[in-house]
């Protein structure tokens, strides 16, 4: 009994040769299958995709939420009454209602409590980013004894609290004759802030190529000159972020001027003008002028955020993409 040979004129893919084929069981290559209930992969991974996208996103929400709505509930009810706010604190006010705001800037005096803050803050967030850059820049590019030793002191002023060294910063403040001054609080926020400003600004000074330092040194430039018209623009975006953080923490600072400024009510800061509107409030029960005040204290830094959000952005993520 002899087989059938195949036909030596046909070639794969011919018809007659998937007819053979077809006949015989085959279909042809299989592509190999993979592991079971997965098919293919993509319908399995667009559906985790989708919902791990999903429930960011509704994380996100959530946050955000959480971030705004006490702020837009303050502002909300700043222009309600106080017996509106008691009555119903989650309703929408039914007018503007402008004299909370003019009893908070005027009558609370959080107009002058705010120059007083910007005054303070903005001399000593400039005292602190060039001292702190200074220091920061020395170093992170020189090599000497003890500079590791340098580093890891202030460093370690991260970790000191602030509530520790209060009672000797009044004495020492009171023995210089600093009390109830601006330049007195402006030092000690200086003091306070120096150590992160100087952790993080070594970090970033490290990131910064050596080579330009050096052909300005090899052109005959100084060392100040080489820091102040060649490294310090170079490190603008680091110097943004650390100052809004710096401003950040100097403006919301509260224990600090209660022991410095004990006397003068008229060179209290913000805070404690939100301090004394609040005491006040609580006994006159005007509750929109104090939400009015917390409103104005507010603004500021929302102000310094939304115009610096892209700087400050960019200063974090810098070194890592260097």
């Amino acid at each position: 009994m002899t087989t059938a040979e195949p036909s030596p004129s046909l070639r794969p893919g011919d018809p007659e040769e998937t007819a053979v084929a077809l006949t015989k069981g085959t279909t042809g290559p299989q592509r190999p299958a993979g592991p079971p209930g997965t098919g293919t992969g993509r319908a399995g991974d667009g559906t985790e995709g989708r919902t791990l996208n999903a429930f960011s996103h509704a994380f996100l929400v959530l946050w955000a939420v959480m971030a705004a709505g006490p702020l837009l509930w303050a502002v909300m009810n700043s222009f309600k009454s106080s017996g509106a706010i008691l009555e119903n604190p989650w309703s929408l006010p039914e007018s503007l209602n402008w004299d909370n705001w003019s009893f908070a800037w005027n009558e609370a005096n959080i107009g002058q409590y705010t120059i007083n803050s910007v005054i303070v803050v903005g001399g000593s967030v400039v005292g602190t980013m060039l001292l702190g850059s200074m220091v920061a820049y020395v170093l992170a590019r020189y090599d000497f004894p003890g500079n590791r030793l340098v580093y890891f002191l202030f460093v370690g002023g991260m970790a000191f609290p602030i509530i520790v060294a209060l009672v000797p910063l009044f004495f020492v403040m009171k023995n210089f004759a600093l009390l109830d001054t601006y330049h007195g609080l402006i030092l000690v926020y200086i003091a306070y802030s120096l150590p992160f400003t100087v952790f993080f600004m070594s970090a970033f000074f490290r990131t910064l190529p050596s080579s330009i330092a050096e052909a300005a040194e090899i052109d005959g430039a100084s060392h100040s000159r080489i820091f102040f018209q060649v490294m310090l623009p170079m490190a603008k975006p680091g110097l943004i972020s650390v100052g809004i953080f710096n401003f950040l923490g100097q403006w919301n600072q509260y224990l600090i001027p209660q022991v410095v400024h004990v006397g003068d009510a008229d060179k209290y800061v913000l805070t404690q003008g939100l301090a004394n509107l609040a005491a006040q409030t609580g006994y006159r029960g005007n509750w929109g002028g104090l939400f009015a005040g917390l409103t104005l204290a507010v603004l500021p830094i929302l102000v310094v955020y939304v115009v610096f959000q892209r700087q400050v952005q960019a200063g974090l993520t810098a070194g890592a993409l260097k």
